[in-house]
């Protein structure tokens, strides 16, 4: 018996980094009549609130490493882990080492981005690349997933995924979706069973791929903009 949706947010309910529109909006609000929903994401609790338009749910940040809770006087995060960068010359050494091999040596900004959580991020074209660059570099992902593997060696005190258009995105282990949905999952008492999750990154080194891979029923989306039509059978 399914009780909770747990949602991925750009891609899925979103275009990326753009505000919940009205129709999904009004999907949300159908499924909460009869569901628990939660979202589940590679941000901050706080910048997927302000993307979900304040939409009343509970939200788990940074792939775990967050968790923010709704309530009558607004989202109140009650878990905040953070875990430094050890390391960051080694990080630096081992970005410079796929800069050289697959040639990304000229970049625009910083060699590496820190985030605050202790996510690190390696944006293959700088910090401060044109935005149409990074979105016409490498739209099918090909390009990454064929050192994908590589990335992962290197950094294996990682989680590695294919971020962005033209970056990787790293959270320190065991930080992903997966835990961060398993984990919520034992401390409100619901079974996997229980729980479907809705998502669009589900291909090699996507950052729902571990859920995707997982005992938890997954729904695939392709298109935010049909939403409506792949969740009709719980509408």
């Amino acid at each position: 018996m399914v009780k909770v949706f747990a949602f991925d947010l750009d891609g899925t309910l979103t275009q990326h980094k753009t505000a919940l529109d009205d129709k999904n909006r009004t999907i949300l609000e159908k499924l909460a009549k009869q569901y628990t929903l939660i979202m589940v994401g590679a941000g901050s609790c706080i910048r997927i609130h302000n993307q979900l338009g304040g939409f009343p749910m509970d939200i788990i940040g940074n792939y775990g490493m967050q968790y923010a809770k709704y309530t009558l006087d607004g989202l109140k995060l009650v878990r905040d882990d953070v875990i430094p960068c050890a390391d960051k010359a080694l990080i630096e050494e081992k970005c410079n080492i796929i800069r050289e091999k697959y040639n990304f040596t000229e970049y625009a900004g910083d060699n590496v981005e820190y985030h605050a959580s202790g996510c690190v991020t390696l944006p293959l074209l700088g910090t401060k690349a044109a935005q149409e660059d990074k979105l016409a570099f490498d739209t099918d992902r090909k390009k990454r997933r064929a050192f994908y593997g590589e990335v992962c060696e290197l950094f294996s005190d990682y989680n590695v995924f294919v971020g962005g258009s033209s970056s990787f995105d790293m959270a320190p282990k065991p930080f992903n979706k997966y835990y961060a949905l398993d984990l919520w999952c034992k401390e409100n008492g619901y079974e996997h069973s229980e729980v479907i999750f809705v998502g669009d990154d589900y291909g090699i080194g996507g950052n729902d791929e571990s859920v995707y891979l997982s005992d938890f029923r997954f729904v695939c989306i392709d298109d935010y903009t049909r939403l409506d039509e792949v969740l009709s059978s719980w509408l």
